[in-house]
């Protein structure tokens, strides 16, 4: 597939007064300590079905959501006191236009390739936008939009809320009566004393190794070029006998719940780690959406990161001998332990009691190439993706981009739209077979 860049532009905020006003005064919205263990660049592609809106529509609709949310057009960079802040500058998101002469949507719907990195600017580049968009019209066309954007500074639930405001301008409606807030010194702020309630040395943090022994060890015959992404479809009548058969002689588990402690036993036996010892550990990295634990300390509409990070462990033995309902209560429990305020509440305490620096600890959310025996899931099943629309309808499909992490896992709802899901999974070509074998199977 050969893509032809036909354009790229900086799209501003609008000012009162209109094109020829001057711009605000800069403002600065200083980091939080949820923002400074966040992940960097998150990039989700949306496919819009012929006949797809206008380029025109969609840029006039991004000014007036970069208007209300000027944080997606600033740029990360200091304070006046020197702390690390996103810079409220009105310097624009860019917006790059692309055309695709030789291909049809349908040869992108399959199964994730390489070929999603065609369709959001190239990632390598030091980028100096928060937000970069590319339109990419193809011959039959459709249309997908590349969004990408810096977790530092939004997460998932922030930035949905942004794309339905995005949407909603472009069709002429009326922004939502919430307006983003953006952090300030006051919130979130420590105790004092402060009250160091649970473990976050190794768990939001870890201390690095000298560099000499951060290479990885065991996986450089297969390499990076291995990992494949496979999208496994869940239809709702499969997850409906899952949580069934998870649940009996017992409380139902959550339709995620079951899903990942599902898929954990499924990498758990396509890794063939039970071929090993049954004593070793496997954890998963959950993400957990602070908003609702912290309750009134959250501003509604706040803007910013909220996500720290559950993580369930079991033994390789257990995974695999186990009946599912095993899993389950696991990830159940380790969530429940994490997704209070109190957990929460601790974590800002330690992370504002200067271990961080003292110790040299720095964030755990670093991309790897390879977590066996581990895993991270990311869900999108909360998140109104599907909202996004610009006049001619919602997404025909949405899909995460083609960075591979073995290990990793994003559930999305599935575009059908009856309950199903769709679970991309990192996983080892070698792996591959055995893992749809497991995957598919209620056993």
């Amino acid at each position: 597939m050969e893509i032809k860049v036909l354009s790229s532009k900086l799209v501003k905020p609008a000012h009162d007064g209109g094109a020829g006003a001057a711009a605000p005064v800069p403002e600065y919205v200083p980091l939080s300590v949820f923002d400074r263990v966040a992940y960097q660049m998150p990039m989700t592609i949306f496919c819009f079905a012929a006949p797809a809106p206008s380029t025109a529509d969609i840029q006039k609709g991004l000014v007036a959501a970069l208007t209300r949310y000027r944080a997606f057009a600033g740029q990360l960079g200091e304070g006046p006191d020197g702390t690390p802040a996103v810079v409220l500058n009105d310097h624009g998101a860019r917006l790059v236009e692309a055309a695709v002469l030789d291909a049809d949507i349908a040869d992108m719907a399959g199964e994730p390739t390489p070929e999603l990195l065609k369709l959001h600017p190239y990632l390598e580049l030091e980028l100096e936008e928060v937000v970069v968009v590319q339109l990419t019209r193809f011959r039959c066309g459709s249309l997908t939009v590349g969004f990408t954007s810096n977790h530092v500074v939004a997460d998932g639930h922030a930035t949905s809320d942004f794309l339905v405001a995005w949407g909603r301008a472009t069709r002429g409606l009326p922004p939502m009566d919430i307006c983003p807030v953006y952090h300030r010194e006051e919130l979130f702020r420590p105790r004092s004393p402060p009250l160091l309630e649970y473990d976050h040395r190794t768990r939001e943090y870890y201390r690095p190794d000298p560099p000499a022994k951060t290479s990885a060890v065991g996986y450089d015959a297969y390499g990076t070029r291995s990992i494949v992404i496979h999208k496994a479809h869940l239809t709702k009548d499969f997850i409906v006998a899952l949580r069934a058969k998870a649940s009996q002689g017992g409380v139902p588990f959550s339709r995620f719940e079951t899903i990942v402690a599902h898929v954990w036993r499924a990498m758990t036996r396509a890794r063939g780690l039970g071929n090993g010892d049954p004593r070793q550990a496997s954890t998963i990295r959950i993400s957990i959406d602070g908003r609702r634990r912290l309750g009134a300390a959250a501003p509604a509409g706040y803007f910013g990161n909220l996500v720290l990070w559950a993580f369930p462990r079991a033994t390789v033995g257990d995974l695999l001998s186990q009946p599912l309902k095993h899993a389950a209560q696991v990830i159940h429990d380790e969530v429940a332990r994490v997704a209070d305020a109190a957990y929460f509440q601790s974590f800002v305490d330690f992370a504002c009691s200067g271990a961080v620096e003292e110790e040299g600890l720095a964030p755990s959310s670093v991309l790897k190439d390879v977590l066996c025996p581990d895993m991270e899931v990311d869900s999108w099943l909360t998140f109104p993706f599907y909202e996004l629309d610009f006049g001619t309808g919602r997404p025909s499909w949405l899909t995460p981009s083609y960075f591979t992490s073995e290990g990793t896992l994003y559930l999305a709802p599935s575009n059908v739209g009856d309950g199903s899901v769709d679970a991309f999974v990192h996983v080892f070509q070698h792996n591959l077979h055995a893992f749809k074998q497991c995957c598919y199977s209620m056993d």
